[in-house]
């Protein structure tokens, strides 16, 4: 260890694609990295990344990720000497940053006590407004004034929009409270809550600052990260796009302004809401995320800094690099998050093998899987994070398109087809979308899945014929058709298509490449092919097809009455009984995968006949929750539930 530095190894306290872009940085600037995982991480990449790797505990990330006290014991086993957080978990956990602290190591961002008192949403507003930068109304819970709506219910603690509610009518005010109260609970640990004034129609823009030990603070501009679902991020984008130059001048000089006012260190990011056009546009302080954001990456390669190495230097106790007036934003840069979810049936999370990734060349990908590794539950369903540039925003705009055509996670159902039809769209390209367009209905169309394409199974045909149906090296073993009598026969593919259609597709075998309708050489896009069928990337969006094998056999439907749950996860909720009279819509209870809270609903109106879950319960994907009968009738016959009458 050189006199200039604090330390030579660190523990990376995370997982995922943040761990191993973390381990990266640590190798560049010649640390020793130490990666901990969970059970369910053992085989991760970033496990194998890091120079050695110490087992936190089971699977749950209470018991893993989440234990301060097996972190720590993992770092005194390792010998690391500083604590990088990453971003979620215990990032902004100032406990955390203390335990670090007092352990005689060193923490990755700024000080506990800078956490404590920026990293929460209500204490962050009241420095705000003290440092006069403005802020939305706030109300108080059981006081919200009968004109203040639409108001905004969210958690204090903790962010990625958990626990963040839309209320625009004060007869849901109570469940939206309740709801966000118990999501900030299991999420975060704190359900401490804040109720503001909702602005429709704005767009998030956030700056991203850094500070050091000697007194300095810069930003490295701004990003736009309007592009949202439920307050989730989808793309965001550096610089924002359709901003006046007033308003970035106010933002960036008041977000440097109130970290400089709290003597901030290490990187964050300080959020506001801009509502309106021109110099007058209103712009409200939202909170400051006392981290690395997920977005980063858009702001490194508009600047050209390495925001991880600038953290290292900072907790070195170095200066920063670079002045404010070296720090340049060249060209344009967009990201997309990429989920294991279905974007076409309520955003649902996602389980599955990965078996084949694809990776688009000529973009920046943070991959958190690998192909082989397996999605589960435990665990926030971001897989990874693809980034495009270009000189200006169409250009970086039509590489994201391009580098989506290109780029899958096969066998996972994500949501990579409706990011490459959101960011091909008119609504994004000309900045209509803002932070509630994608909850609205002006994104009906993008919610819609997509009809397969007429020619994405002649894709997939082909291409499983071009690997399968191989001449052999005699005219005997050559499978082009031939026969003694008569003309050749023609070859074609059989293949099942998701919903069970037959395709029987002519195929070509030795033949010249096949060409577009209009005569043009034919870009067939990329299709995979393996022994049971093909995957045919079409717009972002992969379609399966498979040889049809006569040995599966049907699966049992499940009937109509049936309240299923969505995916694996734990029953956190039953507002029914059995013999309950329920409405179609209604409520019935919950289930909670992947940190995230999927309700169960009554298909119709009739009597609860049966519970099958108590809450707590771990449950498969299909397990039938509750049972609903319509008021027609009982079941199908005798025997249908619990609760048929006799």
């Amino acid at each position: 260890m050189t006199p200039q530095q604090r330390f030579t190894s660190v523990l990376v306290a995370n997982r995922g694609e943040i761990a191993r872009r973390v381990i990266r940085g640590c190798r560049a600037a010649g640390l020793r990295t130490v990666a901990v995982y969970s059970d369910a991480d053992a085989r991760a990449p970033f496990v194998r990344e890091a120079d050695t790797a110490v087992r936190l505990g089971p699977t749950p990330a209470a018991e893993s990720y989440l234990s301060v006290e097996r972190l720590l014991a993992a770092a005194a086993e390792s010998g690391a000497e500083a604590v990088h957080p990453g971003y979620g978990f215990l990032s902004e956990n100032a406990g955390f940053a203390r335990a670090v602290r007092d352990a005689g190591l060193v923490w990755i961002g700024p000080t506990p006590e800078v956490i404590d008192l920026m990293g929460r949403k209500d204490h962050a507003r009241d420095v705000a407004e003290r440092a006069g930068v403005p802020v939305t109304p706030r109300y108080p819970e059981d006081g919200v004034p009968a004109d203040a709506y639409p108001v905004l219910v969210k958690a204090a603690a903790g962010g990625g929009g958990k626990g963040m509610h839309v209320v625009r009518d004060a007869a849901d005010l109570d469940a939206a409270v309740a709801r966000a109260r118990r999501e900030a609970r299991s999420a975060f640990g704190d359900d401490t809550l804040l109720v503001e004034t909702f602005v429709e129609r704005g767009r998030h823009v956030e700056v991203q600052v850094v500070g050091d030990e000697h007194g300095h603070v810069v930003h490295l501009f701004e990003r736009d990260c309007s592009a949202q679902r439920r307050h989730q991020k989808v793309v965001e984008e550096a610089p924002a796009p359709y901003l006046d130059e007033t308003v970035r001048r106010r933002l960036l000089d008041s977000s440097v302004a109130l970290c400089q006012e709290v003597g901030y260190t290490g990187a964050g990011t300080v959020e506001f809401l801009v509502d309106g056009d021109g110099p007058d546009a209103g712009a409200y302080f939202l909170e400051m995320n006392t981290r690395l954001q997920v977005e980063h990456p858009v702001t490194e390669e508009v600047t050209g800094v390495d925001l991880v190495a600038w953290q290292l230097t900072v907790a070195q106790g170095l200066p920063l690099p670079l002045a404010q007036d070296e720090i340049t934003c060249t060209g344009h840069a967009v990201e997309v998050r990429v989920y294991a979810e279905d974007p076409y049936a309520g955003f649902v999370p996602q389980t599955g093998r990965v078996h084949r990734l694809l990776r688009a060349d000529g973009a920046r990908h943070e991959w958190g899987v690998e192909q082989g590794g397996t999605v589960g539950t435990a665990y926030d369903p971001m897989l990874a994070k693809v980034v495009t540039t270009g000189a200006d925003r169409d250009a970086a705009l039509a590489a994201m398109v391009t580098a989506l055509d290109h780029s899958a996670v096969l066998g996972v159902v994500t949501n990579t087809g409706f990011l490459r039809r959101l960011v091909a769209s008119e609504a994004f390209r000309t900045g209509e979308v803002h932070t509630s367009w994608l909850d609205g209905t002006a994104a009906d169309e993008l919610l819609t899945a997509p009809a397969q394409p007429p020619h994405a199974a002649g894709h997939a045909a082909q291409a499983w014929a071009d690997e399968h149906l191989v001449a052999g090296p005699g005219p005997w073993e050559a499978l082009d058709g031939w026969r003694s009598a008569g003309p050749a026969r023609p070859v074609s593919v059989t293949l099942l298509d998701p919903a069970g259609e037959v395709h029987e597709v002519p195929v070509v075998l030795g033949g010249p490449p096949r060409t577009a309708d209009d005569g043009t050489a034919d870009d067939r896009g990329p299709v995979v092919v393996d022994r049971a069928g093909a995957w045919a990337l079409v717009e972002g969006h992969p379609w399966r097809f498979e040889r049809p094998d006569p040995a599966r056999r049907g699966e049992v439907a499940v009937g109509d009455a049936d309240v299923t749950s969505p995916m694996p996860g734990t029953v956190i909720d039953l507002a029914v009984a059995v013999g309950d009279r329920v409405v179609a819509g209604q409520r019935l209870g919950a289930v909670e995968a992947m940190k995230m809270e999927l309700a169960l609903t009554a298909p119709h109106d009739g009597v609860v006949a049966g519970v099958g879950a108590a809450v707590g319960d771990q449950v498969p994907m299909g397990h039938v929750v509750v049972r609903v009968d319509p008021d027609d009738g009982p079941g199908d016959g005798p025997g249908d539930g619990p609760g048929d009458a006799s």
